[in-house]
């Protein structure tokens, strides 16, 4: 009895001691944790100049739970520390990407074919007209309607069909409000198919398409190359479709050996190219 007793007083003197000590660990870990949310406090007084409006909520959950308001402030550094371009750098295989519509002439939900203009508009209101006023006429045509549009000198139109014919199929990015969406587009015959390239991966040639370019040579004769791109509402806007044929005109009618040697890359050497590349060309653009 004697030894129980003793044993008993051990258990009752351990739990005693280890309570107390929880105890007081943990008052310290809520002073330490008040002490630091104090000054995150201090801080974001001086840093936030939206931190009056929300001084009393920020207050009370400080005071109620220091742990509970510090564990929030890190969540929120945290997702402000992230990329808004995810990975600086993924490691892809750009070559899946350079034959994506080899089994377009089996799709019947395509036209490939060459485009008339005749399709579109009554040419012989046009053939007695001078080129600046076609190109006038072409702009009003299309003003109130959810196209893109475009009268282009031959010259650069014939460079962007050089350029095309050894770079059919490249990618662009398009502004979006966490980052950036990448395109693929594809030059065929007299049209120029734009894919999101994530819609691509999954779906392949049978991807629907967000923006479709086709360009008119009717009136070459008279100086001049009618565009007209037309794109879903549903996958992007006017500002984003002209966004993407901003950077079209950029890469493939105008001399920049910058651009060039992106075009070149993605080309022929896949595995070197860099889609953060095509990002930083978009961000310097002056237009």
């Amino acid at each position: 009895m004697a030894i129980t007793g003793v044993v008993r007083q051990i258990v009752h003197n351990y739990r005693h001691l280890v309570t107390h000590h929880f105890t007081v660990t943990r008052g310290f870990r809520m002073s330490s944790a008040r002490e630091r949310s104090e000054k995150v406090l201090e801080n974001m007084k001086e840093s936030n100049p939206f931190f009056e409006k929300y001084a009393n909520k920020i207050a009370s959950v400080q005071q109620r739970s220091p742990e509970d308001f510090l564990d929030r402030l890190n969540s929120v550094e945290k997702e402000q520390k992230k990329s808004k371009f995810g990975p600086s750098e993924v490691q892809r295989d750009y070559s899946e990407l350079l034959r994506p519509k080899e089994a377009l002439e089996k799709n019947a939900t395509r036209n490939d074919t060459h485009r008339k203009l005749s399709d579109i508009m009554r040419l012989e209101l046009l053939d007695d007209k001078s080129g600046d006023d076609i190109k006038h006429l072409w702009l009003e045509y299309h003003k109130n309607k959810d196209v893109v549009t475009a009268s282009i000198p031959v010259e650069q139109h014939q460079l962007m069909m050089t350029r095309a014919k050894e770079h059919p199929v490249f990618i662009l990015p398009v502004p979006r409000s966490q980052g950036y969406e990448f395109v693929m587009l594809q030059f065929s015959a007299n049209t120029i198919h734009f894919t999101p390239l994530i819609t691509y991966q999954v779906h392949k040639e049978d991807a629907p398409e967000c923006l479709n370019i086709t360009f008119y040579t009717e009136y070459v004769d008279k100086g001049i190359v009618l565009m007209r791109g037309e794109y879903d509402t549903k996958v992007i806007n006017a500002q984003e479709a002209q966004c993407l044929v901003n950077q079209l005109q950029l890469y493939y009618s105008q001399q920049n050996e910058t651009k060039l040697q992106l075009l070149e890359t993605f080309t022929k050497h896949p595995d070197q190219f860099k889609h953060m590349d095509v990002i930083e060309e978009l961000n310097n653009l002056k237009i």
